[in-house]
């Protein structure tokens, strides 16, 4: 009976456990998607605000109509520099920059993608990082923009931008083609050609059509025409290609063409043209960080209402001390190859295009616009460049008053802008400037005025900083206690001695009622307060999460006593024990936040954890000399791969050669097992004679997809080479192969190391088709590695339970198939701080997974060719995934192999975590270069969501690993004795 009642209680605490881990684990991930959006709330807050009235321009519009050209995804460099035979590729438009126009570099901001390049042109300010929820494809909050105030906008172009902005316009005539155009297997220059042609086609159709004549001879219109050929060629053969540099000629020739219609159509010489691009691209092919092969754009302005080209003196001064919103320099060096030394070079950021269009036609500027009028492009006199410069600063800090007024409305305690408290006074002193012709003052205190509001914006944008700060660090703060006292009364010896001290639960019921009591009483104040200075919802979700976490750390009140208690008793070598190894933890996890900017410390990380796991083997398990050149070998392989650049060449042969490497490490693990006979080291991973090969050729059959895979890779790469679209045999082959393979893993048998090798070349022919180059022998050398660390993991249990009592002829011969879990210890942490080195190694083995730009889309080129975003965006994050579910499979046997419990390590992982999430918390910048701005957001982002995909990887690698069974080490002991 008191068997049976100490049997019920154990399932009864087990029960409790399972019930408080799953209700632990549903906070953690809704408290740390809550966290994420407050860096939107603290830095980013969107810079749309609305009821401002639009600044009319005071004196004549220069043009009547303005022509927007679009190259999307055309870099500067490729669009100026020459070809080998010294010829350059844009000729139409640089006797443009010669003879009649202007010219410079317009620079983007990340993230360099199309959409929110398109709305800093077009619309003036840079996509607020909200929209990235719906995927650059439409922003949270409706904005104004150049086509809003024309009188009649007429695009063409890509699907995926000219409906963003004349969709729900109803003064605008567009047309765009169908998504099956964009196919990345053949030449995408048609797709320019396709948008001029619509336009010469409404041009012709007008002479027959009075009203639609009418729409184009009107004032205020706007053409605009998207040109996405570059883009999609970039994409799919490098901007370096013959492909996509024929493209740059074939874009010059459509805006010689258009310029040629314009002006034989109209006949008044009142057309302005612009020709820019709304990013560029990286020379792998893709765009979205802050480099400059993406941020640096051409632009080429002309036309009426342009200056023209100005000459460059010998005392031409540089201004050095602006920079612009990639954190280049004012007016660079021009690059002499470009031959366009001796003509001025003026260079702007990518919003300060839309208030230089609004001006040429006459239009109000957008009224969210933060772009500064770019004066040296414009022919007008110097009262116009005043008033237009005006025009452009009112406009500017109608939005700064806008964010004032709004939140000096909704606060109890409101503090201003002091800077700006006499605005008026400083309007009426510019207006008086002008009446006495005084322009170069009115000027001067003009551009002040703006850079005033500017930064007023941003005071306004982030006026909650230090509040919000604040309550994300407590409540980060406060979760990391929760985790370690859950862990602790769960998975140490604490847990049996706690259920001991449980008697005074009355006392302990009323306490915990008074505490939760107190925190509800202070969550309900906040809340108060918030709603009366009608803060953000979210808001009230951050302050709630923190409050309720704090409030159950008061509510354990008693273990907390418990813990200190059992600290105050132990010796001070144990505590300094304590003290010694959270200090090492805490130098590993900020090594690792270190490798986030240089991917280099893993190579020293590798090469001194192979040195000092082969020196420990050697000392202590002298007789497995081999197995220790082993794990030095293969940590220093996988040591070169963060030395490797983080752009990854093409190199198919590498790929091919990768898959008889795979098969290699396959056919040593094979041996590896079949040596294992009488070796109780080697038994502890390998087959049990009780199980039997289920399917003997199940493992030539793995090998022989590994094969096919190899050869699919050939086919479908040279296919691609010659142009050609991707047979529809070969993605049905290639899916197929990727299937097949990942479904024979279940049914290996469950030895330790069977399994993970069957798994191993489970994930090899998928992982391969979407290779490229080197990735794929990373795939191998990091699959070496994690048997090292099962290898170095056994020789530490076989030193350590070595030295126990030998006392074990009683106990049973058994397999350890399901979880005879011990309590975690302190010499544990090294598994989850191993796991984290390696799932982290995983990440930057093979590039900068935080960079947008990192994302190679011609992987996913061997499976699908028509443009499909969804599909392909979940290929890219499926192949980097693989190397995640190789390291958590491994990690999952090992928590068996040792009897350790697996939540408990993944609790200590999720711990780890978050404290490398709080210092990429504190390390998110909104100034500086946005490269480092992006990148801040990425760290911040992964770090966040790895609670999440963490779990989920856990979730789908159980599937592989839950029957995988190894021998108990004191079974071998038995049979050895």
């Amino acid at each position: 009976m008191a068997g049976e009642g100490i049997l019920s209680g154990g399932e009864q605490r087990k029960q409790q456990v399972w019930r408080r881990e799953r209700w632990l684990v549903a906070l953690g991930i809704v408290l740390h998607a809550v966290y994420m959006l407050s860096i939107f709330d603290i830095y980013f807050k969107t810079p749309i605000v609305h009821g401002m009235d639009p600044v009319p321009q005071r004196f004549p519009a220069p043009a009547k109509r303005l022509v927007l050209l679009v190259a999307d995804g055309l870099r500067a460099d490729k669009f100026f520099e020459p070809e080998s035979d010294g010829r350059f590729r844009a000729p139409f438009l640089r006797s443009v920059i010669l003879e009649k126009g202007r010219w410079g570099v317009s620079h983007a901001r990340p993230p360099t993608e199309s959409r929110p390049g398109h709305v800093a042109i077009i619309a003036g300010f840079y996509e607020d990082p909200s929209a990235v929820t719906k995927g650059w494809k439409a922003n949270p909050v409706e904005f104004d923009s150049v086509f809003n105030r024309s009188r009649h906008t007429f695009a063409f172009g890509s699907p995926d931008i000219i409906p963003i902005f004349c969709s729900g316009l109803p003064h605008s005539t567009w047309g765009s083609y169908p998504h099956e155009f964009e196919d990345f297997a053949t030449d995408a220059s048609f797709l320019d050609q396709w948008s001029f042609d619509q336009f010469y086609s409404l041009l012709n159709r007008s002479y027959d059509d009075n009203k639609l004549r009418e729409l184009l001879l009107q004032d205020n219109v706007v053409i605009f025409l998207h040109l996405l050929g570059c883009d999609t060629n970039g994409h799919a053969h490098r901007p370096y290609s013959s492909i996509y540099l024929n493209n740059v000629k074939v874009v010059d020739q459509i805006a010689e063409n258009v310029y040629n219609i314009v002006e034989n159509y109209f006949k008044d010489n009142r057309t302005a043209y612009i020709f820019t691009a709304d990013h560029g691209m990286s020379d792998k092919g893709s765009h979205g960080d802050g480099h400059p092969t993406n941020t640096d754009t051409p632009l080429v302005a002309w036309g009426a209402g342009i200056k023209g080209p100005k000459r460059l003196s010998n005392s031409y001064q540089r201004d050095n001390n602006f920079r612009f919103v990639d954190d280049h320099k004012h007016d660079m060096p021009t690059p002499s190859e470009w031959g366009l030394t001796g003509i001025e070079r003026v260079d702007v950021n990518q919003a300060d295009i839309a208030p230089l269009m609004a001006t040429l036609v006459g239009l109000p500027c957008p009224v969210n616009s933060v772009g500064n009028l770019p004066l040296q492009y414009l022919q007008l006199n110097k009262g116009e460049e005043v008033e237009a410069a005006l025009a452009n600063t009112k406009e500017i800090l109608n939005q700064f008053l806008r964010k004032s007024q709004l939140k000096q409305s909704s606060s109890l305690r409101f503090n201003p802008f002091m800077p700006l408290i006499n605005y008026s006074s400083v309007l009426g002193q510019i207006e008086d400037f002008i009446s006495a012709h005084d322009y170069d003052a009115a000027m001067k205190s003009s551009e002040n005025l703006r850079r005033l509001s500017l930064t007023g914006i941003h005071y306004f944008q982030t006026y909650d900083w230090l509040m919000l700060m604040s309550t994300v660090t407590l409540g980060y703060v406060g979760w990391i206690i929760n985790l370690v006292l859950h862990i602790l009364q769960s998975y140490t010896f604490l847990s049996r001695n706690l259920s001991v001290k449980k008697n005074q639960t009355q006392s302990r019921g009323s306490m915990m009622k008074k505490i939760y009591l107190t925190g509800s009483v202070l969550m309900g104040f906040i809340s108060v307060i918030f709603i009366i200075e009608k803060s953000p919802i979210l808001y009230h979700a951050y302050v709630s999460m923190t409050v309720f976490l704090w409030t159950r750390i008061f509510s354990n009140i008693q273990l907390l006593k418990v813990i200190w208690r059992l600290l105050s008793n132990r010796s001070l070598k144990s505590n300094l024990n304590l003290l010694a190894t959270s200090a090492l933890a805490f130098f590993i996890l900020e090594l690792l936040v270190s490798s986030f900017f240089e991917r280099m410390l893993y190579t020293w990380c590798f090469l001194f954890v192979g040195v000092v796991s082969a020196a420990f083997m050697v000392t202590f398990a002298p007789q497995r000399f081999l197995t220790a050149a082993y794990v030095l070998v293969a940590c220093w392989f996988l040591s070169l791969f963060t030395l490797m650049p983080a752009e990854i060449p093409d190199n198919t042969n590498l790929v091919i050669a990768s898959g008889a490497f795979i098969i290699i490490v396959a056919l040593s693990s094979m041996w590896f097992d079949a040596t294992s006979e009488g070796n109780n080291f080697k038994q502890l991973i390998t087959q049990s004679d009780r199980n039997k090969l289920k399917f003997p050729v199940l493992f030539y059959a793995q090998v022989l997809l590994v094969g096919l895979s190899s050869v699919m890779v050939v086919l479908s790469t040279t296919h691609r080479a010659e142009k050609r679209e991707l047979l529809v045999v070969h993605q049905l082959v290639n899916w197929l192969i990727a299937g097949l393979s990942m479904i024979l893993p279940f049914f290996s048998k469950p030895a330790l190391l069977t399994r993970l090798t069957s798994i191993f070349l489970g994930f090899a022919p998928p992982f391969l088709l979407l290779s490229i180059g080197y990735e794929a022998v990373f795939y191998s050398a990091l699959a070496l590695v994690l048997m090292g660390w099962i290898l170095v993991e056994c020789t530490i249990m076989c030193v350590t339970k070595g030295k126990e009592s030998p006392f074990i002829a009683n106990l049973e011969d058994k397999l350890i198939s399901r979880h005879e879990e011990s309590t975690l210890n302190l010499s544990h942490i090294r598994v989850p701080l191993a796991f984290m080195v390696l799932f982290n190694v995983a990440f930057f083995g093979t590039g900068n997974f935080a960079s947008i730009a990192s994302f190679e889309i011609s992987s996913v080129y061997r499976f699908i060719t028509i443009f499909s975003p969804f599909l392909m965006a979940a290929l890219l994050i499926f192949k980097l995934f693989i190397p995640f579910m190789l390291v958590i499979c491994v990690f999952s046997a090992l928590t068996k192999l040792l009897q350790v419990p697996r939540l408990g390590c993944y609790f200590l992982v999720i711990l780890f975590s978050d404290v490398m999430t709080i210092h990429f918390f504190f390390l998110v910048r909104n100034t500086g270069s946005w490269m480092e701005i992006g990148n801040s957001i990425s760290h911040f982002g992964i770090m966040s969501a790895q609670v999440v995909f963490i779990l989920l990887l856990f979730a789908l690698t159980n599937i592989y690993t839950k029957d995988i069974e190894v021998r108990s080490f004191s079974s071998l002991s038995r049979k050895k004795m």
